[in-house]
């Protein structure tokens, strides 16, 4: 106990919260000490000051637990890439849409990226259509954030999860047979 005291009085709480009154510092500390307890300053600028008995390790302990909880329930989506090219064949077609659609049920965003070469420059049009299709084959399962432009020899376009909320997960579902 060789700390300072620099202020006379504090008011001070029990470990339940019940109100122990204003009392001198020193008779704070020595109940602490009493019941094993620390004495924690909990409003430094409140008149007189504010500080509760409590057991500050187990405090410390429980609080790094919820932050620690916290990030783990804390959903981080990633943002996948699709790439395109305006001549995409139809099996090609196919399998980058069931690409699109896992991504989506796992809640990643999708990057939709159609580059177009050589002659393709000269019809653009059909870049422009196809993803144009992509995103109303996707609707039921994605929405639309940002809408196929094209700049330069690209085009690109931005699609989100819809939310989960009342669907069940794909992988749940099970087959018609």
């Amino acid at each position: 106990m060789n700390q300072q005291i620099r202020v006379p009085q504090v008011r001070c709480l029990l470990a339940d919260g019940t109100p122990l009154g204003v009392v001198s510092t020193r008779d704070a500390l020595a109940q602490a000490q009493r019941l094993g307890l620390d004495l924690v300053e909990v409003s430094p600028n409140a008149q007189p000051p504010v500080c509760r008995i409590m057991d500050y390790g187990k405090w410390k302990y429980e609080e790094d637990r919820k932050k620690k909880e916290a990030r783990k329930n804390q959903s981080r989506t990633q943002v996948k890439e699709v790439k395109f090219h305006a001549n995409t064949d139809i099996g090609d077609y196919q399998l980058k849409m069931r690409n699109i659609r896992s991504f989506l049920a796992g809640g990643d965003k999708v990057k939709l990226t159609l580059m177009f070469r050589g002659r393709e420059n000269a019809h653009k049009e059909l870049g422009e259509e196809l993803l144009r299709r992509v995103c109303t084959e996707l609707a039921d399962v994605a929405n639309v954030e940002q809408m196929p432009k094209i700049i330069g020899r690209s085009a690109t376009g931005m699609l989100a999860p819809k939310s989960q909320k009342g669907r069940t997960q794909p992988s749940a579902q099970k087959p018609a047979t």
